[in-house]
């Protein structure tokens, strides 16, 4: 299709969703806008991929979440294949791995590379689980044949690819593929493009397989000075992944941060409370669900270093963002416990901790759940313990 002239990205991306939806090359859900469009034929273009070597050769594959990627997800699993999705938004950790039952039906691994079985199917995956990404698939508005991108506007397919580079998951030779509507591919002005901006190395559609030949470099990691204080509040691991930068000696200065907040990652909160005191030795090994008073707003964190310093664990919650109300020191037994105020801070706290270290140590981090009174175990009534069926940290 024709681009007007002296067009910005977003003026591609309106451009884009109104001419799918006014020819009718839109599938479910619509409308388009403000999405990576789904088109009629999208599953006909994933089969495409078995064209490309590359995909036959890696096992490791990362597959953007999106609808028209559906039938990606699928041929990566019936290879048997290691299949890992963003999470959405990444509001809880980077990914998730989609794990399908044993013997799963041809029907299961369907429903396991659907947006629903990405919920029920998966297990997430730390910042310390030692990923290598062999290939990566992202969705797109628009893409020219020089492998040019746009996204729907929102960054996190940019974002998650930085992120991976700041895990060790890729490199600059992990290829790229997206897959489109014929529509969809176009001239798209160099003047656009941004550093942070991803480019692609494959571009398949219903009717073609185009190799980009690509030479512009990809990121080669987080562009802190991109990234405004709003979303480092919205995406957890964000914080993670920068309080790792910080201690590297990176400059990871935001967007809009004040100056004088500037090395400190964050506004100082109010002083810890910090409670000292001894633990009843007996501790459940393993233990389900949420406590009978509901979700717990208390995070166990273990696996403390035997040297480990309370003001060092209070110095890395602020710097990550994730300063409880309350926190109950147990050094000797080299653990402590968070309290906040609601049970969803808690829950994110627990998804910002992941792979925390102090020292050496990579700590263990798990939501806590009550005791009652009169506990087979012998522990003081409504002393908090790890759920052991919640999202834990053991990298």
């Amino acid at each position: 299709m024709e681009l007007k002239t002296g067009v910005s990205k977003q003026d591609i991306r309106e451009q884009i969703w109104d001419y799918m939806e006014s020819q009718n090359l839109a599938d479910f859900p619509r409308p388009v806008h403000h999405r990576i469009p789904n088109f009629k034929g999208s599953y006909l273009a994933c089969q495409n991929i078995r064209d490309l070597e590359v995909f036959a050769r890696m096992q490791e594959v990362k597959v953007d979440p999106d609808k028209p990627l559906e039938g990606v997800r699928l041929l990566a699993l019936q290879s048997k294949k290691t299949l890992l999705v963003p999470t959405p938004r990444l509001r809880t950790g980077l990914f998730n791995k989609i794990t399908p039952p044993p013997g799963a039906t041809k029907d299961i691994l369907r429903k396991c590379a659907t947006s629903q079985g990405v919920r029920n199917y998966s297990t997430p995956v730390g910042l310390d689980s030692r990923v290598l990404v062999d290939l990566v698939v992202v969705g797109s508005v628009a893409v020219s044949e020089k492998g040019w991108r746009i996204g729907k506007g929102e960054g996190y397919a940019d974002l998650e690819y930085a992120m991976m580079v700041s895990m060790g998951a890729v490199s600059q030779g992990t290829p790229v593929v997206t897959i489109v509507h014929d529509c969809q591919v176009i001239d798209i002005p160099e003047a656009l493009l941004e550093d942070h901006d991803l480019t692609v190395d494959y571009i398949l559609t219903p009717t073609r397989v185009i190799a980009t030949g690509c030479e512009r470099p990809k990121p080669t990691g987080i562009l802190w000075c991109k990234i405004s204080c709003e979303v480092m509040g919205k995406i957890p691991i964000l914080r993670s992944l920068r309080y790792r930068e910080r201690q590297a000696g990176k400059d990871v200065s935001l967007q809009d941060e004040p100056r004088h907040l500037l090395g400190t990652g964050s506004q100082q909160p109010p002083p810890l409370s910090t409670v000292r005191r001894p633990q009843d030795p007996h501790q459940p090994e393993s233990c389900s669900g949420q406590g009978e008073d509901g979700p717990s707003n208390t995070v166990y964190i273990g696996n403390l270093p035997r040297d480990a310093r309370v003001s060092e664990l209070k110095k890395a919650l602020r710097e990550l963002g994730a300063v409880p109300q309350r926190l109950t020191w147990q050094g000797p037994k080299r653990r402590a416990f968070l309290h906040y105020k609601a049970p969803t801070s808690a829950q994110q706290a627990v998804s910002c901790l992941q792979g925390l270290r102090l020292g050496a140590a990579t700590l263990k981090v798990a939501l806590a759940r009550q005791q009652k009174a009169g506990d087979e175990t012998g522990s003081r009534a409504d002393e908090p313990y790890p759920d052991c069926h919640s999202a834990v940290s053991d990298l």
